[in-house]
């Protein structure tokens, strides 16, 4: 509970100047096995604000389970992102993590470890974009399986460090925080809504709402 209290702190602190901004994110995916221990994945995402349709990315992955608890995994996403004059241009991204899980009776959590590198970034960058450029992720999540419920209320938190030696040089550029639930359906169905709150720590940027959700289909 401490650790929440001094997360709603840090919100609290940066939103007091902040401006507001609105988003609606769905996410529709497919998984299945390769082989004993790599599964693939398949995801489209789309990414809604003010002005319609602001990001879409497919994205392809591939995860392997080392361990129970340890699962290494890589992704590719090509990113169409909408500019300030209404054009969506082309990024590259890849993302190298290290997942691990961990379960106590009706709890489980999980942490993950997150470089991303972009690359080919067409649009010019005119401040750190934790969702476009290269940056660390530090990802922590916990989640309760209510007995006899569809319902599995999760909650994570995630810092964003930016490695590159900006006008800032290296520092913890954003947070993001999702609660939300899980959604035990019958057969290989998954289900999920989350509602997120996005702050970077740059001061006078806009406070981020969003409501996200996603579907994944498991073959």
């Amino acid at each position: 509970m401490k650790h929440l209290a001094f997360l709603a702190f840090i919100f609290t602190g940066l939103s007091a100047s902040s401006q507001h901004e609105f988003q609606v994110w769905a996410e529709l995916g497919t998984s299945g096995k390769v082989v004993k221990r790599l599964d693939w994945s398949l995801d489209l995402n789309s990414r809604f604000g003010n002005s319609g349709l602001e990001t879409f990315f497919p994205q392809v992955g591939l995860e392997y389970k080392v361990k129970k608890w340890f699962r290494p995994s890589i992704d590719y996403r090509y990113i169409l992102d909408k500019d300030k004059y209404g054009n969506l241009l082309g990024a590259h991204r890849i993302n190298f993590n290290a997942n691990f899980e961990k379960s106590f009776k009706r709890w489980s959590s999980d942490a993950r470890v997150r470089y991303q590198y972009a690359f080919n970034r067409l649009a010019s960058s005119e401040s750190f974009d934790a969702d476009l450029d290269q940056s660390l992720r530090f990802k922590a999540s916990v989640k309760y399986d209510i007995n006899n419920s569809i319902f599995t209320p999760l909650f994570n938190a995630e810092l964003f460090y930016d490695p590159q030696f900006g006008p800032n040089g290296p520092s913890f550029s954003k947070i993001r925080m999702q609660l939300g639930s899980q959604f035990e359906l019958k057969g290989p169905h998954k289900v999920s809504v989350k509602y997120q709150l996005d702050k970077s720590f740059e001061y006078g940027k806009d406070l981020r709402h969003v409501m996200s959700v996603s579907y994944a289909y498991k073959l």
